[in-house]
Parts: structure tokens; sequence; C-alpha cells
């Protein structure tokens, strides 16, 4: 048996990078997976992935900047599996740049798909929580909540707020059965990430690397792991709690190859 056996677990974001490892993750760990993102192409092949393996998912095509396609989300969890247990709010969007160049455009798609699309994800989970007698919440910020990295200004200042929600939300539901906590990955192998910090060139993968005091990126499965043990009930006394797995990135002063002394 794995550790979220019987488990009705919606994973956002689901298409690549964290959202798909953990939607893997999830099935291998025995949850019936409702996944989801906009690229349908994308979740059928790895419905058909998990599906292979014997796993159970379910895919729905939504976006979550829209609060309809939000509460269909939810519905087809529980019109599918008849309740809802979980929930990984992983949907993200980045931008890179310094603030003075960010676009109004730019900071409304960070805004809206980073905190509004979460806040609304998280305002239709409860909900589904409260009328099945509980559940977890698990939403991913990210290591620029905690610490100011030039370029990504305006995607951390979304991503303390979602830090921000989550802790509140946990407060406030504590008493009702929901669990509600967030993780904050470094710099974790991902389309995103390889756009943003240029991984796919041998300067950029170790510039990033250099980034982590164990000098290397993370894999998403490192944080679906995390995820994974979060929804669970063996993690049933964390609550607002913000957990980084990052390498130790928020915790160093100096690049993993400084060669000075201390």
């Amino acid at each position: 048996m794995g550790i979220l056996d019987g488990k009705v677990i919606i994973v956002t974001g689901a298409s690549s990078g964290i959202g798909r490892a953990a939607a893997a993750a999830f099935a291998a760990e025995g949850a019936s997976v409702v996944a989801s993102a906009r690229r349908e192409a994308h979740g059928r092949a790895l419905v058909a992935e998990i599906r292979g393996r014997g796993g159970e998912i379910t895919w729905v095509t939504a976006d979550m900047r829209v609060e309809r396609d939000v509460v269909a989300l939810v519905d087809a969890a529980r019109s599918t599996y008849g309740r809802l247990d979980g929930a990984f709010n992983n949907a993200g969007h980045g931008t890179m740049g310094p603030l003075a160049e960010v676009t109004n455009d730019d900071y409304d798609a960070l805004l809206e798909t980073n905190l509004r699309g979460a806040f609304w994800c998280m305002k239709y989970e409860i909900r589904a929580m409260l009328a099945g007698g509980g559940g977890a919440i698990v939403n991913c910020a990210s290591v620029g909540a905690h610490r100011a990295v030039p370029g990504i200004t305006v995607y951390s200042a979304s991503k303390a707020g979602l830090v921000a929600l989550t802790r509140g939300a946990a407060v406030e539901y504590a008493q009702k059965g929901i669990r509600i906590n967030s993780v904050s990955p470094g710099i974790v192998t991902s389309e995103m990430a390889t756009e943003g910090w240029r991984l796919e060139t041998p300067e950029g993968a170790a510039f990033a690397a250099s980034l982590h005091a164990m000098n290397r990126v993370g894999a998403p499965e490192e944080v679906a792991t995390l995820v994974s043990f979060l929804l669970s009930d063996r993690a049933s006394f964390i609550t607002a709690q913000d957990i980084p797995v990052d390498g130790g990135f928020a915790a160093q002063a100096w690049p993993a190859n400084y060669g000075g002394g201390g």
C-alpha cells in the first residue's frame, strides 16, 4: 500500500515539470489523480503513461486563470470519485527581467496564475473538503519568496503572496480537518526553468547549479516526493508551513563554487 492509498487528489499544472512528476508520484502511491493543465495533448500522454503502469488518473483540460475552469476541475473530481481528499496547486507562470522592464501585461499574467488562480483553487477545494470532512492542500511557491533573486522580482512577489495565503488559510481551517502547506523549490529542471535560466547551455547550467549549496539543480521528482508526504496522513500534524526543497539555495550566502575564505 502507498502513503496516498485511496485518496482523491487534484494536481494543476500537470502537463510538464513538477506537476507531471507529482501526478505520477501520487498515482504510484495509490491515489486517484485528477490532473489538469491547458495542454490537452500533454494530458493524453500523461494519462496513457500512468494507466500503463496500473495507476488511476482522470484528465481535465483547464486554465487556472479562468474561475469557471477551476470550478469545473473540482466538480470533476467529486463527480468522478465522489470526494476530494487532497490538492497540489502547482500551476504557475514565470517572467524573467528586472522590475522596470516588466510590462503591465506580464505583471497581470503573473498575478492571474500564481496568486489569483491559486486563490480560486483553494477556495473551491476547501469548500469540497469541508463537505467531505477534511483534506490537505499543498501550494507550490518558490525559493524566490524568501531570497532576493535578480530578474524574478515580480515572480517572487507573487510567490511570497502565495506563502501568506497558504499560512492564513491554514490557520482559518486548522480546526476543520484541513491542512494547508506550501513548498518552495529551488531551480528544478522544467520547461520554465530551462528557458529562464538557460539550463540547456553549459554556462547557464553551471550558474544555476552554483546557486545551490549542493551545486546542482533539483529534479521534479524530488519535489513530488515531499508533496506526496505532505498530502499523506503521515504529515497529520503539519500545517501552515512553507517547506524549502532547494538544495540549500536559501541558506547560502555565496555560490557553491566560490573560492573565498569565511
